[in-house]
């Protein structure tokens, strides 16, 4: 592979995934991690994307949003693992916060049903697989919807979780890594998650094993806020090992 072909798929990769690490790139496209490197400065220096130690993210949002997101069709068998293992961590909660992004749609999906449920979200789609079970009471956040995620955000989602205290939250993230802790690409939505992280009473992390390494622009949480990380079983075990090492909780799925 070319060395612009290569950058070609790299910026592709950040761009639908919010971050990347230069490990996972050199496993998926068979380089050198200096290679990897190399590419990432050149992508720097053309204002794409920033360096970040291990990684980068990127700096220009894509010219065009398409229908569906790109990010539904991406690791869906893994997704669908980390939602159900996600799911099973339900326990009593009668209230729970569901998070935007793909992963976070399938939690909703999986979600147990024939029980009493009040069921927070600005996900669309989430509410969309929610709205028409028995017992499941669905809060849609309301502000501006974003067509990327198809998810609403801003001031007036902000205020309506002020009022509100829940039993669980299902949190999702562009990125996780032990020195920089929980990130996501867009200061708004960061601060609408970690407002969540302040208002309910346990956090599950759900995010895929591309996540892991990556850092994003705007931090919400450390990883040890989390009373569980659920990923997939891509992230190699030495990895997961790192992690619970320092104390938090990784399930592999």
């Amino acid at each position: 592979m070319r060395g612009g072909e290569r950058q070609r798929l790299i910026l592709e990769r950040a761009r639908a995934q919010g971050a990347v690490d230069v490990r996972g790139l050199a496993e998926e496209l068979a380089v050198s991690p200096e290679t990897v490197r190399r590419d990432l400065r050149v992508l720097e220096a053309h204002g794409v994307l920033r360096r970040t130690r291990g990684g980068a993210y990127p700096l220009q949002p894509r010219a065009h949003e398409t229908s569906p997101d790109p990010r539904t069709r991406a690791l869906v068998p893994e997704k669908r693992r980390i939602a159900a293992a996600a799911a099973g961590l339900l326990g009593p909660a009668e209230t729970v916060f569901v998070d935007e992004g793909s992963t976070a749609e399938l939690v909703a999906e999986a979600l147990p049903g024939g029980r009493p449920l009040t069921v927070l979200t600005p996900a669309l789609g989430a509410a969309r697989r929610l709205s028409g079970r028995e017992n499941v009471t669905v809060l849609l956040l309301g502000g501006q919807v974003r067509g990327s995620t198809r998810s609403t955000a801003g001031p007036w989602v902000d205020r309506m979780l002020s009022g509100f205290v829940v039993d669980l939250a299902y949190l999702s993230a562009a990125g996780i890594s032990l020195e920089h802790g929980v990130t996501t690409q867009d200061p708004g939505v960061a601060r609408t998650k970690a407002r969540v992280m302040r208002m309910s009473r346990r956090q599950v992390l759900c995010v895929a094993h591309t996540g892991f390494g990556a850092v994003s622009f705007h931090r919400f949480a450390a990883p040890g806020e989390f009373d569980a990380i659920v990923t997939d079983s891509g992230l190699p075990a030495s990895r997961a090992r790192s992690f619970t090492r320092a104390g938090y909780r990784v399930l592999r799925v």
